[in-house]
């Protein structure tokens, strides 16, 4: 075990194996497997343990043994003996140093040995394809234990002086092509660079195995090359290490030199991969979503809890009391809506009405109470995002798309720039915002497709039937898909709206579900006919409800969730906290003030119920009303930053436009609309600015054969505020001084005109006779300009003293 202690350090861990006079040293490869040199890494004292292990492995005839193979070759030769065997497990093979009888060359010994492997080849177990090589060690080995020396394909060899004072040979390809092709096949001889400087001189060689390399290194290692083979007249030291090539990076190179190819592949990979991922995930949760598989409410389990424990949940289940009024008087368009959903007809059912009226309640919680599977998609938060992210992660929330990474969108945007701005080519990483949207509503098709096949059998009488033809077929079967809030604020982007028109014709003419929409705007048509535009649609117009109506909303508004208690009435009958109150006969005249409007009917319940009365509740509500309008609209433009929802800088009307609708509605309650027109303050753009104001909810414009013919205050409510508004001294005169200073700039502007063309007739040479006609009526303008203007003035002066005057 001593000779195996220093077995990867050499003798006596000098790193060298010497061979004296009458001794040699052999070199055998493919003892030990190359990848046992991890064991020499190990944390704990290896040197001590790897002789143990190869000692073990030779008993049980695991592995060949070397000494016993010499032996063998020179049985029958010349006395002959092994002296010791240092096993190198790093390399995969060993040494083995033997003493001869003196005379016996050791060429002779060698020829023996490998005549012997040729006959008796030796096969290790791990690699039963190689065989056992051996070869006479020519030089002095270095035998090393460097952890990171680690055997390879190439080796580097160094050509040194052998004597000090001398001068080392640089062989050549062919010098050294000769002295190691015996040892194994190269793949190449590289030489040093010619304008190299350093020193010492080298050469690399490439094996095509890396035990061939193994067995030059250590055959050759400290070999002398003398005069007559090239190594010069004191002759050349050779030097042999392992030397790691570098890798070819041709793949990394290829991939980096080839942008314009490589990006939009990637882009595709990329795109590949998340449809093949990604979309089944996310039509999964968009299922669940319509399903509502995850709501709690909806378990059978918790509901029987609830049944169950009732007693520990007191309050009042009713949401909207008071509702039942309202539905007993548009039962009809709940039945009209139910009916239109179990016919086959492929166009939209739109349901229009101002704003407040119970839109969104008539249909999800009336028309659609039974329907199992429903989505509402809400416009309003997906258009008024702001960004594109926002925008994408607004609509995946409606419909329950995720995962959703918006944030790549910006990333990938940035990426496609720079790849755009280095190769001139779009990557196609970005992607825009319609292309987003499509995708989003694309998924949520296929789960509304998927939902309304659920039901389908195989043993039905109708499973021959295609999927659309059964669809077709079972228009009762079909999801609903309720849009509401469409075109609200559709002046400033039509992008999300033209998406969703295309995508619910999509859904319709497919027949994969039925689609309603929601709308405040009278205008609809024009957004849903591009995307249906051989199509009748099926509308319903919401208008506020009638007096008798809405006094019963208020009414039993204020009798819900509120226990019955014993009072004075005749015969000892329980009365109603509506019954018990005497100031309910106001109701009557209030509700005139308010209309049928359900938002201000039931803000005029809610203040009843804290014990207010009907008058002083309705007087509060057009006060606020009036607020509202005086800071949306009138006072204020520049300091107040919002209104309507729309910025101040994007406002299609002035404050004087507006004040002189609330002073006319104020006087009449209804306007002709050319009338309007006519007026000085609606000269330019007249017609745009009332459609901005009827947006904005002030005013609503009634049309006639498709024509615009009147003008009414936007809710009921407004009614009075406006004539609150108008009886407001201070504010009318400093609205009416505004007006009044608008009309003095216009009259002058004519005046200055006239004036201007009677400077250019003054200045002709003669003055015809005909131009007399013209010169009179422009005199005559300006005259009448003038008294106008002086009439005007007088006016002003009035409204002056009475902003003057009083506060």
């Amino acid at each position: 075990s001593s000779r195996h202690a220093s077995l990867e350090a050499g003798e006596h861990k000098s790193g060298h194996i010497e061979a004296g006079p009458n001794q040699g040293i052999f070199y055998f490869d493919s003892i030990y497997p190359q990848r046992l040199q991890w064991l020499l890494r190990l944390p704990w004292q290896s040197e001590n343990a790897v002789p143990g292990l190869i000692e073990r492995l030779q008993s049980r005839e695991l592995t060949a043994n070397p000494g016993k193979i010499l032996e063998n070759a020179h049985k029958e030769s010349a006395p002959f003996k092994v002296e010791e065997v240092l096993p190198r497990l790093k390399e995969g093979g060993a040494f083995v140093k033997f003493s001869k009888q003196e005379g016996v060359p050791l060429s002779d010994i060698e020829g023996r040995v490998k005549a012997y492997l040729k006959e008796n080849p030796i096969r290790p177990f791990w690699w039963p394809f190689q065989h056992v090589r051996a070869n006479l060690v020519r030089g002095r080995p270095w035998v090393e234990d460097l952890l990171f020396r680690i055997p390879g394909f190439r080796l580097k060899v160094e050509f040194l002086a052998a004597q000090p004072g001398s001068e080392a040979a640089e062989l050549s390809q062919e010098q050294l092509y000769s002295l190691f092709r015996p040892y194994g096949r190269l793949a190449d001889v590289v030489p040093q660079p010619s304008d190299s400087k350093v020193l010492p001189k080298f050469s690399f060689l490439d094996f095509a195995a890396s035990r061939r390399a193994v067995m030059a290194k250590n055959c050759m290692h400290g070999y002398t090359v003398p005069e007559t083979m090239g190594g010069g007249p004191g002759g050349t030291l050779l030097k042999l290490t392992y030397e790691r090539k570098p890798k070819d990076h041709w793949i990394k190179d290829w991939l980096f030199s080839h942008p314009r190819i490589v990006i939009p592949a990637v882009a595709a990979i990329v795109a590949g991969i998340t449809v093949a991922i990604f979309d089944p995930i996310r039509t999964f949760f968009i299922k669940a979503h319509i399903t509502r598989t995850f709501h709690v409410e909806d378990n059978r389990f918790w509901r029987w809890f609830k049944t169950q424990a009732n007693d520990l949940f007191r309050r009042n289940v009713e949401d909207d009391p008071g509702m039942e009024a309202i539905w007993d008087d548009r039962k009809d368009n709940i039945d009209q809506i139910g009916a239109w959903l179990m016919e086959t007809a492929d166009t939209f059912i739109v349901v229009q009405g101002p704003r407040g009226s119970g839109k969104r309640e008539l249909v999800v919680d009336q028309a659609l109470k039974h329907r199992k599977h429903k989505i509402t998609i809400d416009c309003k938060p997906i258009q008024e995002a702001r960004g594109d992210a926002a925008t994408i992660n607004a609509a995946a929330q409606e419909v329950g798309y995720r995962p959703i990474f918006s944030w790549m969108n910006s990333i990938s945007g940035l990426i496609d720039l720079a790849a755009q701005g280095t190769t001139g080519v779009k990557t196609g990483f970005s992607e825009t915002l319609d292309s987003q949207l499509a995708k989003i509503w694309n998924n949520t098709a296929t789960a509304l497709k998927s939902i309304a096949l659920e039901g389908r059998r195989k043993n039905d009488k109708d499973a021959h039937l295609s999927d659309d033809e059964y669809l077709e077929a079972h228009p009762e079967h079909r999801p609903v898909v309720v849009v509401d809030n469409f075109l609200h604020k559709s002046a400033e982007n039509s992008v999300v709206y033209d998406k969703i028109a295309d995508w619910a014709a999509l859904l319709t003419t497919s027949n994969i579900a039925h689609v309603i929409f929601l709308t405040n705007d009278v205008s609809f048509s024009k957004s849903l006919s591009k995307a249906l535009p051989d199509r009748v649609f099926r509308q319903i117009s919401l208008s506020d409800c009638s007096p008798e109506v809405a006094k019963r909303f208020v009414i039993t508004h204020l009798d819900s969730g509120v226990d019955v208690e014993d009072s004075d009435g005749e015969g000892g009958k329980k009365l109603t906290p509506s019954q018990r109150r005497k100031d309910l006969v106001e109701l009557d005249e209030c509700i005139s003030y308010l209309g049928g409007r359900l938002t201000d009917l039931e803000f005029l319940a809610r203040r009843i119920k804290t014990g207010e009365s009907p008058k002083k509740a309705v007087h509060e509500i057009i006060d606020q009303s009036a607020s509202e309008i005086l800071k949306m609209f009138l006072i204020g433009m520049e300091d107040f930053g919002v209104g309507a929802g729309q910025n101040s800088s994007s406002r299609k009307w002035s404050a004087e436009q507006v004040w002189l609708l609330i002073k006319q509605l104020a006087e009449q309650e209804v306007l002709r609309y050319n009338e309007v027109l006519l007026n000085g303050a609606y000269s330019s753009g007249g017609e745009k600015v009332l459609q901005a104001l009827e947006q904005a909810e002030l005013i609503t414009i009634l049309s006639s054969n498709g024509r615009p013919h009147s003008i009414k205050p936007g809710k009921p409510v407004y009614l009075p505020a406006f004539k609150r508004l108008s009886q407001d001294q201070v504010l009318s005169s400093r609205l009416d001084l505004s007006m009044l200073t608008e009309a003095i700039k216009s009259e002058n502007a004519s005046i200055d005109k006239y004036e201007n063309e009677l400077k250019l007739l003054a200045a002709l040479p003669k003055q015809p006779a005909a131009l007399a006609p013209r010169i009179k009526w422009l005199l005559a303008k300006v005259a009448a300009s003038q008294t106008k203007v002086e009439s005007l003035e007088k006016e002003s002066s009035v409204l002056k003293k009475i902003l003057q005057e009083e506060y």
